[in-house]
């Protein structure tokens, strides 16, 4: 008997009920994760500021951070619950749940075009899938691995925790408390982490990246340890790394010593990439809730062929590790794994995948020329706004292009540094003009009228990414996003009434490009913004 047996709740505790589904909708989708999910008591937000009920008065360009849910895909998660409680009347919930949760694996494999050898591992989100990884590492290659992180600087705030199997935040996804960043019993080990930015001399992705990766692994395997090497696709900046010639020189030079995962929590890929990845038999990293829009949290683990074999009966679990799954969240071709977890169905986890698989459903739906000509025109247009705008520097987000990239060939995340008197304000200032953006301000803004309109827009845009300058002084990032959802409402069978839409969606950037230099240009500067902003 493994030592997390005990865990399993006993045959005469707690079971889920009927009523637990007729909880508020809008309670179920914020439930089910960490603290990040909580909604604050006054604005009824969570930490980025989005709604788990639509909020169309928000204009969202925030995709590569967090979004509100749209009003379909609200509608279609209030028509699972519907549906879910209609089967419970004939079998158990948690029964019912196990069955749809099956189905929607399907569902996701249809959408992303991937096939049904490969499996998918369900999570709150992608930062507990990089724990579901590296327990799978562990379990394919026998023994703790070092934990290499390709871009650590671009990557979620927990991963440099997951990384090394610690806790992540102080509560788990099942409602257990634990101690943020203490190890996870059984789970913890070492682990590297490989920045990709390069300050000098301008802020850009560094040209040694493969080399330094190379150079990781070798090290590591030459002491004896085997390797998960979590490579990046793409990073909060948008950049990919490592190169294919590098994966290519890995396979050949370390077979059976390294295990990938690859990042693609962002979901700005093509699908042929995305098969790419899992032909080669890595662990793809998966989110609903970035480019597909999505609510916030929604993770999953793709899982090629082979893994399942060393997941026999005998398999060791770390104690800690069954706080962060549960049955359903296991593919039913996995029985003996699955049969050691709790059965725990979480609400508000199935929800938000509903929500995403709504919008995925959605944006595959529109025709791919469109989609590719969509992504096209908002980059031109976004990176000529930005570049012609004095008070916004753009940061470099080289990719590496190809066929496999399809309509990702265009980029999605457009970051950019603000700038005073042609310096980069501090970080401090950066962060009060982001919370400023999502808040009326026509109340603070003296100017024309047509001025407190701009100020009185909500915009959601990009987290601050913390950047370092050449000087060492620490600085920040806003970006402005691209996610599938501008793209499913721009499209229309109607040409012209396409082209009109996406002007549409560039005036509204423009809009929010002005409302940002607005908040620059205040007479009394940022700290204004700072103090009119300090309780948000």
């Amino acid at each position: 008997m493994n030592a997390g047996a005990s865990r399993l709740r006993p045959a005469d505790g707690p079971r889920y009920r009927l009523r637990d589904l007729f909880t508020p909708l809008e309670t179920l989708l914020a439930s089910g994760g960490d603290v990040r999910l909580a909604l604050d008591p006054q604005s009824r937000l969570n930490a980025y500021g989005c709604a788990p009920v639509p909020s169309d008065e928000v204009w969202n360009f925030a995709s590569s951070t967090a979004s509100s849910i749209s009003e379909s895909a609200y509608e279609r998660a209030a028509l699972a619950r519907e549906e879910l409680v209609h089967k419970s009347l004939f079998d158990e919930v948690d029964v019912a749940f196990d069955a749809r949760v099956e189905d929607m694996r399907d569902e996701l494999r249809s959408h992303l075009q991937i096939p049904p050898r490969v499996d998918v591992v369900f999570s709150p989100s992608g930062t507990d899938s990089q724990l579901h990884a590296l327990f799978l590492a562990r379990a394919a290659l026998g023994r703790p691995p070092v934990a290499i992180v390709v871009g650590s600087d671009q990557t979620g705030s927990g991963a440099a925790a997951t990384a090394r199997g610690h806790h992540f935040s102080s509560l788990t996804a099942s409602g257990v408390s634990v101690r943020k960043d203490a190890p996870i019993a059984g789970l913890a080990g070492d682990s590297i982490a490989l920045p990709l930015r390069d300050a000098v001399p301008v802020i850009a992705q560094r040209r040694d990246a493969d080399a330094e990766i190379l150079r990781a692994i070798e090290t590591t395997v030459a002491r004896g340890a085997p390797v998960l090497l979590q490579i990046m696709d793409s990073s909060k900046l948008g950049w990919r790394a490592p190169s294919d010639a590098c994966l290519d020189e890995i396979a050949r030079r370390w077979p059976g010593k390294v295990k990938i995962v690859v990042d693609a929590c962002q979901m700005r890929l093509g699908r042929r990439r995305l098969r790419f990845y899992l032909d080669r038999g890595y662990m793809v990293l998966v989110t609903g809730s970035k480019f597909f829009g999505g609510p916030a949290f929604s993770g999953a683990l793709l899982v090629p062929k082979g893994f399942s074999r060393a997941l026999d009966q005998d398999a060791e679990i770390a104690p800690g590790f069954f706080d962060y799954a549960s049955r359903s969240d296991w593919p039913k071709g996995w029985p003996a794994l699955r049969s050691r977890f709790e059965s725990r169905p979480n609400f508000g986890q199935w929800l938000r995948w509903e929500a995403a698989l709504s919008e995925m459903a959605a944006y595959y739906a529109v025709p791919g020329a469109f989609r590719a000509r969509a992504l096209a025109e908002l980059e031109a247009g976004i990176d000529s706004m930005i570049a012609l705008t004095s008070s916004l520097s753009a940061v470099s987000a080289p990719r590496q292009t190809g066929v496999d990239d399809e309509e990702f060939a265009h980029a999605t995340i457009f970051p950019f540094t603000l700038l005073r008197q042609g310096k980069p304000i501090p970080i401090a200032d950066t962060s009060a003009i982001y919370r400023a953006l999502a808040r009326d301000m026509n109340g603070d803004i003296d100017g024309s009228a047509a001025d407190r309109e701009v100020a009185a827009q909500r915009c959601l845009v990009g987290q601050p990414v913390r950047i370092d300058l050449p000087d060492g002084t620490p600085h920040a990032a806003l970006r402005l996003c691209v996610g599938a959802r501008l793209v499913t409402e721009a499209w229309s069978p109607d040409a012209a009434k396409a082209q009109r839409n996406l002007q549409h969606i560039l005036d509204r950037i423009a809009h929010v490009i002005v409302k940002i230099e607005l908040l620059l240009g205040r007479a009394d500067g940022a700290a204004q913004v700072t103090t009119s902003v300090s309780g948000v």
